[in-house]
């Protein structure tokens, strides 16, 4: 797509999202550590191949923990001197195990070959999350009810769907009113696209500080959410 530059893309394993164009594609460690957790039987014991897996994926989100209040530039050196060294550690104890043919191990040890690069892409940028779960989590809503909704019967009505959901949960993720922001791009957008079909929309996005003065929300009198215009 023309003026499109690349960008992360956080997903898990499922090979269709590879046809995206210009996407880093970012793994997610909640899927690596849940097919370790599935993969490993009740009482397991430490010296059980899943419960090792399971016990790297542990590491490192306890790390990501202690991370969490720091700027993405600090977020990313203290990867690269406390997490990377768990990563190495981890990929390298892969190579180590054999796995029974169609067991649930298999799949993990599998499936932690296939996607070592996406799964190491958060050494690459603190704003890059350890797992898509926020995301995952912002979309139940509407995975749990398309199959009540009749537009969603075509192409069209679900990637229409899939747009505004996309927009409204990016603006609840940054404290905006999502009618706010919605009002706010119609009635920009329009003139700015008429005018200039290329221009640079990044002012438009819902992390900017004049959008969460313009569309956040805020706390009204008697305790009632109101607006900041």
């Amino acid at each position: 797509m023309k003026g499109v530059r690349d960008f992360y893309l956080q997903t898990d394993g499922y090979s269709g999202y590879n046809a995206v164009e210009n996407a880093k594609h970012c793994g997610c460690w909640a899927h690596m550590r849940r097919k370790f957790n599935d993969a490993m039987p009740k009482n397991a014991t430490k010296d059980n191949k899943a419960f090792v897996g399971f016990g790297f994926c542990r590491k490192l989100f306890m790390l990501e923990d202690a991370f969490k209040k720091l700027t993405p530039e600090e977020r990313l050196e203290k990867r690269l001197e406390k997490s990377k060294p768990v990563l190495d550690e981890f990929f390298g104890w892969i190579e180590t195990v054999t796995p029974l043919a169609g067991t649930k191990l298999a799949d993990a040890i599998t499936y932690a070959r296939n996607q070592r690069k996406p799964l190491s892409m958060f050494l690459l940028d603190g704003c890059i999350e350890l797992s898509n779960n926020r995301a995952e989590n912002a979309i139940r809503p509407f995975a749990v009810g398309r199959k009540n909704w009749l537009f969603a019967d075509t192409v069209g009505g679900v990637q229409a769907s899939a747009v505004a959901y996309s927009v409204i949960e990016t603006a609840k993720a940054n404290g905006l009113n999502p009618y706010q922001y919605l009002l706010f791009l119609f009635t920009e957008l329009p003139t700015v696209l008429t005018n200039e079909p290329d221009a640079d929309l990044s002012r438009f996005f819902p992390w900017k500080l004049e959008v969460k003065n313009k569309c956040r929300f805020a706390q009204g009198k008697g305790g009632q959410l109101g607006l900041l215009g």
